[in-house]
């Protein structure tokens, strides 16, 4: 029998499962796929020798998790590889914001705003570190770095729209509003400008990376560290409830709220059941991943060697498109991401042709088709780039539950980032993991610190999982 069981095979899952298993618990993952990795999976999914990242592709949050660092990763095959441009985003006047790892040089490219840009960043890069210690896990906690936190607290509770009309250029303000744009949220709204604050400074302490053999490689590691650590893992095994599994002293959960509700079954309280199926999902992704030959002709020459692009246009109109998603309409001009790993990782290019990932923020449950639309945003900034594609493989938004079912509606970070889900993700409780039956926690990217490759969720969740088990010892 084994000591725990963790249902779900992506990073949460997996890291839930190694930090039990650093414990000397006897640990068995259970995945539905027949993959493992969830959203960190790589494949060829357009022409042979092509390697496209499936979901997750670019790690700022994973080369900075205050856990994934301790494993010794690399041991097992990761290996991080940086662009020459982590990011770039491109505006109608053929100019582009630039950010890079360096602030000093990103300062220099917002020319009248370097110095606003670098006073803000400066010093939330320089304690990033102690930063992520307090804000990757539960809100409610004892701070280890009250200062660093309360003044990041400050900025991050106002909307990100309030955040970006500090600085006056064009490309300052799309920088921003770009990064903020992770959220999946209108960026007028209250704590929409947390995601965009913790990545830009991620960007300006560890840059944006990716995992060289593709996001696949980060998975595969987690694996094989929790086989030397003699956990084991079991795919094509779909649990619908508790009572279709092994006998185990304790379950973790990597998987949505609504889908814990229906594994728990009736053994989980009243009051928990309602709060996880009022668990509210938000705006979706839409994803297109191409084999362009040649590679992208961006008219700005940064965006030619940026590992991420963001096509939003100028604050404005990035504001207008998260309205409209969250508000459940299609914007007319999306907010597309875009990433060329390959310059980073050349090996997941063959020859000439490279792989190119993008995918645009629609509404929940989007069912239309929305690649004339990233096309049309990719060729509004890349002239001619059509005519380079050799291949296409395109992931529907209603299509993405069947691809990972934690992806509910396409919703593909687990939950809407309101600020009542933000601050008290899944549910009010001193211990947000547990999930009120004995023995059973959630970890999935719906619990403390919320979405991201971080595998802190997983941590956090294997953490009260342990103090559990000790308790039941006693």
């Amino acid at each position: 029998m084994s000591d725990a069981i963790v249902v779900g095979a992506g990073p949460n899952g997996l890291a839930a499962a190694v930090a039990l298993a650093q414990y000397g618990i006897a640990v068995t993952v259970l995945e539905a796929a027949e993959e493992i990795g969830g959203g960190a999976r790589s494949s060829e999914l357009t022409i042979p020798g092509v390697l496209h990242d499936h979901c997750s592709g670019v790690h700022p949050m994973a080369v900075a998790s205050p856990f994934l660092r301790t494993l010794g990763l690399e041991r097992y095959g990761l290996e991080w590889a940086w662009p020459e441009v982590d990011l770039a985003h491109p505006l109608d006047s053929g100019r582009a914001a630039v950010l890079v790892r360096s602030i000093e040089r990103t300062a220099v490219g917002l020319g009248s705003d370097g110095v606003a840009w670098q006073r803000l960043f400066g010093p939330m890069a320089e304690s990033y570190d102690e930063l992520c210690e307090d804000l990757l896990r539960p809100v409610l906690h004892l701070p280890r770095h009250p200062v660093h936190l309360a003044r990041f607290g400050l900025r991050a509770l106002q909307p990100a729209a309030v955040i970006a009309r500090r600085w006056r250029t064009e490309e300052a303000r799309a920088l921003f509003a770009g990064a903020a744009a992770h959220a999946f949220h209108r960026l007028s709204g209250p704590m929409s400008a947390a995601v965009g604050l913790m990545l830009t400074a991620a960007a300006h302490r560890y840059g944006w990376p990716v995992a060289r053999g593709g996001s696949q490689a980060l998975t595969d590691a987690l694996a094989a560290l929790l086989k030397k650590l003699g956990g084991t893992i079991e795919t094509g095994v779909r649990v619908r409830s508790l009572g279709e599994m092994p006998p185990a002293r304790a379950v973790l959960l990597d998987v949505a709220p609504g889908a814990a509700a229906d594994i728990c079954g009736d053994r989980l309280p009243p009051r928990v059941r309602r709060a996880y199926q009022r668990w509210q999902h938000g705006p979706a992704a839409f994803k297109v991943d191409l084999a362009v030959e040649g590679g992208v002709p961006w008219t700005n020459d940064d965006c030619r060697r940026a590992g991420t692009v963001h096509l939003g246009g100028p604050l404005e109109e990035v504001v207008h498109a998260e309205r409209e998603t969250t508000l459940g309409r299609m914007p007319e001009r999306p907010f597309v991401l875009l990433a060329q790993q390959y310059l980073a990782d050349p090996g997941r290019s063959a020859g000439n042709i490279h792989p190119v990932y993008a995918y645009a923020h629609v509404p929940h449950g989007y069912s239309g088709d929305a690649t004339g639309l990233v096309l049309d945003r990719i060729e509004q900034f890349a002239p001619g780039f059509r005519e380079r594609i050799v291949g296409t493989f395109v992931r529907r938004t209603i299509e993405l539950p069947s691809y990972n079912a934690n992806y509910v509606g396409g919703d593909i970070i687990t939950g809407a980032n309101t600020a009542r889900q933000v601050a008290l993700r899944p549910r009010p409780a001193l211990d947000p993991y547990r999930t009120g039956v004995p023995g059973v926690f959630l970890c999935s990217a719906a619990t403390p610190p919320g979405a991201g490759t971080h595998g802190m969720s997983g941590y956090h969740a294997a953490q009260s999982a342990l103090r559990y088990l000790a308790g039941q010892q006693r």
